[in-house]
């Protein structure tokens, strides 16, 4: 790609992924400085923005010719973050993907909102040691190949938050907080993340008091259980409490629920595709509920080849997630692998919410595996206790056979 100073000086418009924060709204001044006529900003909404129109407001104000804020939160669960939950994809078997899950569905949306304003420059604040600016390229050049993508934290004179700050005073760009207080978050219906300050040290204890937005510590959660049922129709929740609910109000009213008992927090330190180690505390309430309860009614539901190797594929397409690589092909056939597995994923779970913990509280399935006529300890008429004889010679023969062979070459 061309000089990005050039490049800008000589573009008329270019769509800016907006959030209204620091890097962003800097950002608008400072793309006007270079010599775009036009700055377009795109908030693409995943369940983070309360007023659109405030945030339509501040963006004009810096200099905006223009805003967007799609509603993307339906498609967001829907086609990214539910395909991932059935996978059971957690990266490094923790991480439940929020900020990764989002980021594809946002970049789609810049893509098509630049084609409808004519223009081919799209503008991102990711910073050069993050995750988010490697997600957004790949799904844009996957899905638009003729994209320039500028981001300007590659290659401009501020280096760092603090020279942020320093710029934005000197341009009378409002900022909603102090130098020293605010953590870096990034926040959708599925999670809310925290980042810096004094988390930046692994040594440091997590100050939940401080920290949290949504969820109550668990410690000050109620002194009583409240068990929820959930409703799957091949492995994709659509109830709760025997009421059917779309997907955003079933995520939203489980976000509320899994907060006030104390559950879904998860302190990390995690590995950064590009190569550090990064330490953050997540928020996720309704995530971590619909792990727990979409992972029992697998158990009872999903044959033991297909449950297990759907185990060991599960981290791989954590992994492509998280590298944002969502539009790879290996995503899709693992997906498409994944959809299979999720045929006779119907049924409900009960789960009991109790100060930071869950337990299940009963399971049910119009498939379920699980017979009792097979399965009791108690003398049955189903099950000849004999057969197991043939079955372990059999079973267990290639091993003989080599154990055999071994002992009479080390003997002779």
């Amino acid at each position: 790609m061309q000089n990005p100073y050039e490049l800008l000086k000589n573009t008329k418009k270019v769509i800016l992924a907006y959030s209204g924060g620091l890097d962003t709204s800097v950002l608008v001044t400072w793309l006007k400085e270079q010599g775009v006529a036009e700055v377009i900003c795109v908030a693409g909404n995943v369940g983070q923005i309360s007023d659109p129109e405030a945030l339509e407001e501040k963006a004009l104000k810096t200099g905006a010719s223009k805003f967007y804020c799609p509603d993307l939160a339906e498609e967001f669960l829907d086609d990214y973050v539910f395909p991932t939950l059935q996978a059971g994809a957690k990266y490094e078997n923790v991480y439940l993907l929020g900020t990764a899950s989002a980021r594809p569905v946002i970049a789609k949306s810049l893509v098509e909102i630049a084609r409808k304003e004519n223009t081919d420059v799209i503008v991102h604040g990711c910073t050069g040691k993050g995750n988010d600016q490697v997600r957004f390229e790949l799904t844009i050049n996957a899905l638009a190949p003729e994209m320039k993508v500028v981001a300007p934290w590659r290659f401009w004179d501020i280096k760092g938050r603090s020279q942020e700050i320093d710029y934005a005073e000197a341009h009378n760009i409002p900022l909603e907080f102090s130098r020293d207080e605010d953590y870096s978050m990034d926040e959708n219906l599925w999670h809310l993340s925290h980042e810096g300050l004094d988390l930046e040290d692994p040594a440091n204890a997590a100050d939940l008091d401080k920290i949290l937005h949504w969820i109550t510590p668990p410690e000050k959660a109620p002194d009583q259980a409240e068990i929820v049922e959930i409703e799957f129709v091949q492995g994709k929740p659509v109830g709760l409490n025997g009421q059917k609910m779309s997907s955003v109000e079933l995520v939203a009213k489980l976000n509320d629920l899994g907060s006030k008992y104390g559950i879904g927090i998860d302190d990390i330190v995690e590995s950064r595709l590009v190569g550090m180690k990064s330490r953050g505390v997540y928020e996720n309430p309704a995530g971590s509920i619909l792990y727990f309860a979409h992972q029992k009614l697998e158990s009872i539901t999903v044959e033991a080849d297909t449950l297990h190797f759907k185990l060991s594929i599960a981290h791989k397409y954590a992994e492509l997630v998280y590298y944002g690589k969502w539009e790879n092909t290996l995503r899709r056939s693992l997906a498409a692998f994944v959809a299979e597995t999720q045929k006779f994923v119907t049924g409900t779970v009960k789960v009991k919410l109790y100060k930071g913990s869950m337990q299940p509280a009963g399971l049910s399935s119009p498939y379920s595996l699980f017979d009792e006529s097979y399965a009791t300890f108690e003398q049955d008429d189903v099950f000849d206790h004999a057969d197991a004889d043939g079955f372990i010679r059999l079973f267990g023969l290639s091993s003989k056979i080599q154990a055999m062979l071994q002992k009479e070459k080390n003997d002779s």
